[in-house]
């Protein structure tokens, strides 16, 4: 049975196509205002304000019951309408046309191509069918019923703007030509017609709709057009190759896209826009490097949105993408982010694997110049500390622009040759048009005086004016006079405004909104403040506030409701940099602190101890200590859950071996390291694997915990990065425990450890001795856990020193003890094995099978690294066999792995190989 529920016209519920009978119009409306909040419960106070708004009848609440109980009885089950504090409609989002608009919107906003981005467009707009909620007339429903219609319309223009990208500017010319007479005065539909007659070779038609609009303009309302339309008259007069169809449409290459969502009132700044439009033009380059201009100016005057604003409407210019970066230069915790890890992220979102990534600041800056070197990109650096922080982030060639915004005055940059825009608070015009926009123009034209004492408060301060206005919305009916008599108080901000400072009249500004929160929402407030990054998944945050996710989901509501917390994807928290900042400054009691820390430590680990047994099935588990009490860990189902989990939450279990350490949980902290070894190995995050090692040594030192199989973790993070002394340290040390304790296992384990770091050394035949060594001591001690593996490593260090017949009977035996044994990775390291010893000993055939089947369980188990070394050996096969397209075929495969990868000698090797194939041989 499939249900459908329908609010973007006619109320209707459909079952399997067929609308059921809801009743007279009123009662439709009490559907369609549980629809509007599926799964959550609303108070009859809140439907039948929903329902009826002020002219609710006295018989309301009695009426309402009756037509819920019809309404229950109406719909089918699973359907239902639970009463839980309030009345709660249980159904999937999904079959909700309302939902299902913005979740197909949300969707298109991050789409990989132009051609996927209309197409999620389309569907979302033929959703459809009318005005939404049409049987309601409230405030609340006219709210919402605007908002969406103003999402509509945004969408439509947005699809517009992806079509001209996709080079359907002909097919578009008849709607937006009609759209253009209907609507003479949108500058944003006068450009979008604009560019499709440019591109349709009407560059005379898209002058002269330029003109007639600036003189509408003109005569209506007595302004000019805006910058963004008198920039593309000029780039059309100047026949800018940019605005070509061809040059501007996405493609499924890597675009990174990062920019966060734009400011959602704008208004003002026409004067630092078209500055802005100058200095930042690709096109107008008169020099062979990157165009660079600074935003400076105080916290919360708007320096962010400026960019932002700037960024989103001249996104079109830097068809390669946008790179966007928080640099944390005035954060509560005053370390601001190193340029090195931010060059780390850069270079990911550009393509570049972990292992491929230099672990050198010089070495990532280099790289990432090369990358964007002939691109056209624009890259945003938000809230950058000094001038060293920045350098290293400039692109170095010419097609690229930068836009800075900091509270410094980076002298350093601007004597290279950046631009300075020194943003000051809004002037008093752009001050009233931004809060009006905010309250709406009728309700700030009944209190006059009322506006101009809280803009007086607001001192010019964009952040300010909008958290007024979020207070005044809240209560819409209310007179603005109370909020003015709040901010008379002087104990609230005197102070700060004596100083004259504008950083502390931020703080001001946001106790404002603190103040208005419940007690429970300031103590939840509060200890966000103690997270150590920008974000929060609900689970985490539930730890931490020690409450069940359902529960806390509604009081973080309170926050977002406020904006001191933002939701940017479902069950993922932000907050701001310059909130977070106020919110570390509430007083928790220092109690509270410590346990409210250890519940977020605790979450992490547990979680990730989870996620590792997931993924290293057959490994020793770490045996942890129970979790504190309000920490309920979510369960990882299987391996793909585990993945999911740990790429999400990566950064925050890293800060949190930071936190552990700081609050001297040093046994958390090590144990942190071991859960997340399993994860970094399979996705080769080698450098965070050393550093979680090192520090996870550390405090298991002193701890007095530390273990050799400890050290054997840690010294493979050590070989995997060729530190090989330190490797070879940290196992004579871990080996020296082992035999003074007498444990045989853990003996056996570090010469394992030892044969891999003599292996990475280059000497076989030592790591031949300590493989050996291995088995006895596992057989000695009757520890069968790693004896595939270990016998397997014989094999193959016989198999490197020639003794093929030998090195076949060690890993035929540990082929069958890893099938008995379900040790999936085992198997295919011992199927590789085994293929380098058939193709070594003149068989040829029986390598292929050995490499194929290794290289397919590598596919399914995600050890993308071991593939590819496979693909060489088997192409190397195909090769000697003469199945040369086979061999290119494989070889052509690896080769993409190690390019993407940046792993020049292997690629190079592989590029020589390809070449000496036969002519005539046809490379995929």
């Amino acid at each position: 049975m499939t249900i459908e529920f329908r609010v973007l016209g006619e109320i209707a519920v459909l079952v399997d196509g067929r609308p059921l009978t809801l009743g007279h119009a009123r009662q439709r409306s009490v559907l369609a205002a549980l629809l509007a909040d599926v799964n959550r419960s609303l108070t009859l106070d809140q439907l039948v304000d929903r329902v009826w708004g002020e002219r609710a009848p006295k018989s309301a609440r009695d009426t309402l019951y009756g037509y819920l109980s019809r309404l229950r009885a109406a719909l089918p089950a699973p359907v239902a309408i639970h009463r839980d504090r309030g009345y709660r409609l249980e159904v999937d989002p999904s079959t909700v046309d309302f939902h299902r608009f913005r979740g197909l919107v949300a969707a298109a906003r991050s789409g990989e191509t132009d051609q996927q981005i209309a197409e999620l467009f389309e569907s979302a707009l033929e959703l459809w069918r009318g005005d939404p909620f049409p049987d309601l007339d409230s405030q609340w429903s006219n709210e919402i019923r605007g908002a969406l219609q103003h999402e509509y319309l945004a969408v439509k223009m947005d699809r517009v703007d992806c079509l001209l990208r996709l080079g359907r500017h002909n097919e578009l010319l008849p709607q937006l030509a009609a759209s253009a007479s209907s609507s003479p005065l949108d500058e944003r539909i006068a450009g979008q017609l604009m560019r499709a007659l440019y591109r349709s070779g009407r560059r005379a038609d898209a002058l002269d709709v330029y003109r007639c609009t600036r003189e509408r303009l003109t005569e209506e309302l007595g302004t000019d057009p805006g910058n963004q339309l008198r920039e593309l008259h000029r780039r059309i007069l100047a026949a800018d190759p940019a605005l070509a169809a061809n040059a501007v449409a996405r493609t499924a290459h890597p675009v990174p896209r990062q920019l966060p969502a734009p400011p959602r009132v704008f208004t003002g700044r026409a004067e630092q826009l078209a500055v802005l439009d100058r200095v930042l033009d690709p096109a107008q380059q008169d020099g062979p490097t990157a165009v660079v201009s600074a935003i400076g100016g105080a916290g919360g005057v708007g320096k962010t949105s400026l960019a932002l604003h700037w960024a989103y409407q001249n996104a079109d210019r830097f068809p390669d993408g946008q790179l966007h970066v928080n640099l944390r230069g005035f954060d509560r915790s005053g370390v601001p982010e190193l340029p090195a890890r931010v060059l780390l992220g850069f270079l990911r979102a550009l393509g570049v694997a972990s292992e491929a990534i230099p672990a050198d600041l010089d070495g990532r800056a280099a790289l990432y110049r090369s990358l964007l070197s002939g691109k056209r990109m624009l890259v945003v650096l938000d809230n950058a500390h000094d001038t060293d922080q920045v350098e290293p982030l400039l692109p170095g060639s010419a097609g690229c622009a930068v836009l800075i915004t900091s509270r410094s005055h980076l002298a350093g940059v601007l004597v290279r040759g950046a631009s300075l825009l020194n943003l000051e608070v809004m002037p008093p015009d752009e001050a009233h048009d931004l809060l009006t926009r905010h309250l709406g123009a009728k309700r700030a034209a009944a209190e006059p005086d009322a506006v101009r004492e809280l803009l007086r408060y607001c001192a010019g301060l964009p952040l300010a004016i909008s958290i007024v206005a979020t207070r005044a919305a809240a209560h819409p009916d209310f007179p603005l006079s109370p909020l003015v008599d709040e901010l008379r108080d002087a104990s609230a901000r005197l102070d700060a405004l004596d100083a004259g400072d504008l950083a502390t009249d931020l703080r001001t500004v946001l106790s404002w909104s603190y103040q208005a929160l419940p007690d429970e929402a300031r103590r939840i407030f509060g200890l966000l403040g103690l997270t150590p990054t920008s974000e929060i998944g609900l689970d985490a945050a539930a730890s931490l506030l020690e409450l069940p996710p359902g529960k806390a989901r509604v009081r973080l509501r309170a926050l977002e409701d406020v904006h001191l917390l933002q939701q940017p994807a479902p069950g993922r928290y932000r907050m701001h940099d310059l909130v977070r900042l106020y919110a570390a400054e509430r007083v928790v009691p220092a109690e509270d602190r410590a346990a409210a820390l250890r519940r977020l430590v605790d979450y992490y680990l547990h979680t990730a101890h989870q996620a590792d047994a997931m993924l290293n099935p057959h490994r020793r588990r770490s045996e942890l200590a129970p979790p504190a009490d309000g920490v309920v860990p979510p369960a990882i189902p299987d391996q793909r859950a585990a993945f999911r989990w740990f790429d999400a939450e990566h950064p925050q279990v890293l800060a949190a071996q930071d936190i552990a350490v700081d609050g001297g949980w040093d046994t958390q902290a090590w144990q942190l390291a071991w859960v997340l070894n399993g994860f970094h190995r399979r996705r080769g995050h080698l450098k965070e694997d050393r550093a979680v090692w090192r520090t996870g040594v550390a405090a298991a030192d002193r701890a007095g915990e530390t273990t050799p199989t400890m050290l054997a973790y840690s010294a493979a993070a050590c070989s995997a990065l060729a530190e090989h002394g330190a490797a070879l340290a940290e196992l004579s040390r871990g080996l020296a425990m082992a035999e003074q304790s007498g444990d045989l296992a853990a003996q056996a384990n570090t010469h394992l450890a030892l044969a891999i770091a003599w292996e990475r050394k280059g000497d076989d035949e030592r790591a031949l001795i300590h493989s050996e060594q291995a088995l006895r001591l596992q057989r000695a001690g009757g520890d069968h856990l790693r004896e595939a593996t270990t016998i397997n490593s014989i094999g193959w260090f016989n198999a490197k020193l020639g003794r093929y017949s030998l090195a076949r009977d060690y890993c035929q035996r540990a082929l069958t003890l890893a099938r008995e044994r379900d040790e999936r990775e085992e198997e295919a390291n011992t199927l590789d094995s085994l293929g380098y010893i058939a193709a070594y000993s003149g068989h040829p055939e029986e390598a292929l099978t050995y490499y194929q089947a290794a290289r397919d369980l590598y596919r399914k188990l995600g050890h993308v690294a071991e593939e590819a070394e496979v693909l060489r050996f088997l192409g190397g096969t195909h090769r000697d066999l003469g199945n040369f397209h086979e061999a290119a075929a494989v070889w052509s495969e690896a080769l993409a792995y190690y390019d993407t990868r940046h792993r020049s000698d292997q690629a190079d090797q592989l590029r020589c190989q390809l070449a000496e194939l036969p002519d005539g041989v046809a490379l995929p």
